[in-house]
């Protein structure tokens, strides 16, 4: 296809330039009055408030960044001519100038080919420099053709947070992005096929396509670590979504302080799904049965309720399968019928405030509290993991005693403030709450690097969408955690979505084939199951292995020859020797940056081993593979040799991989 500067073509381009011109105006104007707009009329102070809330976050979503392009296609229909980016743009009199990237008449930029031109003449792509308009290139569908902007674009260096691929979606991409809204999906997205892009341009897609339904039970992106998602954090506000929650899976279950860290052995049993019915049994067996018969004094009478009555009472609300704590409210309603019951049949007149008075008097109370107490979620965890008898009964059939033994504390806490809590035991206090009051369901959850979670974590990501629907992200090639589930079908019955549907991305965009094919060595190792990915791109001389005999010396000139060089830089090491080299540099007066402190301020990144999931950089320099692989637990599933897949897959551009040692036999 060829691709037109901007010297070739002048009136042509200059047109086109006049055009965005045009579009950016336009957008100033719709701006202005958007903040031009008095909320204080609405009537009264609340909604007065939530209007200039709204009308804030309007004129935010307004914003131009004149760095970015605001229109990156142009659709030609016979008789139309459509302009597609990341937001609409109409003229003072309501004609659309740009149309958005969501909008159905722009899916022919996504989808148009040779075989299915959809309506179109001509799609013309725009390539820019710094915001400028600088070039273009057009297709007429007369024979399949390969785009150097679009190739462009995808290998453009970039230093910082991740950037939206609006521009670059593929058609299996688009698959996704514009699934339907009730269908929960799950991705299998081998490196460099942009699975977390396209989770959340799925979002962007859905909150324009059922702005209100998911406005109301609200969406929720889930991502591995904080670093991730301070990566992540700037593509749905540079798409106009500026109040989308993301959070990590640590954050959503935050009912504990966490203190500690588990044992492989121990958070393997945690996270397992037959802790679901340890606590199941845990939170049931706090029921009680009356040791007398309940006596409610009722003017000049008194009304006896025996007490197998109140045990058939709780026994049938049980039965029914409702929460712990409605049951506790619907044995008070239930007892006070009982005693209504005899009064009426005594002849007496009752009412709805009959009802209520008598479900409130001390007697019915206290006895509600004898045979269903009040739980506290924390206390029966906390419960469950010290006292070694009450663990016993619960996990009596399904946990051996070693297995119950791993689980408990070496010392009893004096309350839950003082415990050492650790993230699975967060995990089992948040499906202990559940059990007792039912968890809110949002509409869409995107739940990325899924492949890492327990059954546990599972269950609790699907109690916050049981009414909604999930995106799940991940490669089960990347799992490095103990308990990861290990297969998509288990994991999506946990997460409560059986019948989701699967889709494998395995053609590769970012990273290099010289680079994926030498980290694909691994995977029949760690996932023979999944075929090796494919990659649209070549660069010869990508990949770059040496032995060093000064290590230090070696990462010291890898990261001056890479700073030489345009965009993003990881140093990734182990996490053991991460603070040394930090202090190497230093020392050679190499600016850069810990990942923990953010991406920002600096080109150089450096990077432990245990944070790079998820995360992009131009150039990656690996310290010493061996080191990785040794500084995870041993287990069947290869978790060194997966943690290095990881960290072998983060470049862009460019690999160099430094190493004393051996490197691991699969990559010899």
């Amino acid at each position: 296809m060829p691709t037109r500067e901007a010297e070739d073509t002048e009136p042509e381009i200059s047109a086109e330039r006049a055009h965005l011109t045009r579009s950016r105006d336009a957008l100033r104007r719709m701006r202005e009055n958007v903040l031009s707009l008095d909320a204080s009329g609405a009537g009264d102070w609340v909604s007065a408030q939530v209007l200039g809330a709204d009308l804030a976050k309007r004129a935010e979503a307004l914003r131009d960044d004149p760095t970015t392009a605001l229109f990156f296609g142009r659709l030609d229909h016979p008789g139309e001519r459509l302009y597609v980016g990341r937001r609409h743009v109409h003229d003072d009199g309501g004609r659309a100038l740009v149309i958005d990237w969501r909008a159905p008449m722009a899916r022919p930029f996504y989808k148009a080919s040779t075989a299915d031109p959809m309506g179109l003449v001509l799609r013309r792509r725009f390539g820019y420099s710094g915001g400028e308009l600088t070039a273009f290139e057009d297709e007429d569908f007369s024979a399949p053709v390969e785009s150097r902007l679009l190739i462009e674009e995808i290998e453009r260096p970039r230093v910082g947070p991740m950037r939206d691929i609006v521009a670059t979606i593929q058609p299996e991409q688009d698959d996704i992005v514009r699934a339907d809204a009730d269908h929960t999906l799950c991705v299998q997205g081998a490196p460099g096929t942009g699975k977390t892009a396209v989770g959340l341009h799925r979002v962007a897609y859905l909150l324009y396509a059922h702005r209100e339904r998911m406005r109301r039970g609200g969406v929720l992106v889930i991502g591995p670590s904080a670093s991730f998602l301070d990566y992540i954090r700037g593509v749905l506000p540079a798409l106009g979504e500026v109040n989308v929650e993301q959070r990590t899976l640590d954050e959503v279950v935050a009912t504990v302080p966490v203190r500690a860290r588990d044992e492989p052995g121990a958070g393997r049993i945690k996270g397992d799904a037959r802790m679901a019915e340890v606590l199941r049994r845990a939170v049931w067996s706090h029921l009680r049965e009356p040791s007398e018969a309940l006596v409610v004094p009722r003017g000049t009478r008194r009304w006896r309720i025996p007490a197998y009555e109140i045990t058939e009472l709780a026994e049938a609300l049980r039965d029914r399968g409702v929460r712990y704590g409605a049951g506790r409210d619907l044995l008070g309603h239930r007892i006070a019928h009982a005693v209504l019951l005899r009064i009426e049949t005594a002849g007496d007149a009752c009412d709805d405030r009959t009802h209520e008075a008598v479900r409130r008097t001390r007697p019915v109370k206290a006895m509600v509290d004898h045979v269903w107490p009040a739980l506290d979620p924390v206390r029966v965890v906390m419960r469950l993991l010290s006292d070694a008898e009450f663990l016993a009964r619960a996990a009596d059939g399904l946990l051996d005693p070693g297995e119950q033994a791993a689980l408990l504390w070496d010392r009893p806490p004096r309350g839950p403030k003082s415990a050492r809590w650790t993230p699975a035991d967060a995990v089992l206090v948040d499906e202990a709450a559940d059990l007792i009051s039912r968890t809110s369901s949002l509409s869409h959850v995107v739940l990325d690097e899924a492949q890492d979670l327990s059954a546990m974590q599972c269950r609790a990501v699907g109690r916050r969408c049981e009414t909604g629907s999930v995106t799940v992200l991940g490669d089960i090639a990347q799992g490095t955690t103990p308990w990861a589930v290990g297969d998509w079908p288990a994991l999506l019955r946990h997460l409560g979505k059986p019948d989701a549907d699967l889709t494998v991305l395995d053609r590769g965009y970012r990273v290099p084939r010289q680079i994926i094919d030498f980290a694909s060595r691994l995977l029949p190792r760690i996932a023979p199951e999944l075929a090796p990915p494919t990659s649209v791109r070549s660069a010869p001389g990508s990949l770059r292995i040496a032995r060093a005999t000064d290590l230090r010396a070696a990462v010291e000139d890898a990261c001056r020859e890479a700073l030489d060089g345009e965009g993003s830089i990881g140093l990734i090491a182990a996490e053991a020797d991460a603070a040394g080299l930090g202090e190497h540099l230093t020392a050679c007066g190499l600016e850069h940056v810990r990942l923990a402190d953010g991406m920002a301020g600096a080109r150089l990144v450096l990077t432990p081993a245990t944070q790079a999931k998820g995360l992009e950089f131009d150039q990656v320099i690996v310290v010493e593979p061996a080191a990785i692989v040794d500084a995870e637990p041993d287990g069947d599933r290869s978790p060194g040799l997966r943690r290095l897949y990881v960290v072998l897959t983060r470049a862009v551009s460019r690999l160099t991989v430094l190493h004393a040692r051996d490197l691991p036999d699969p990559l010899r």
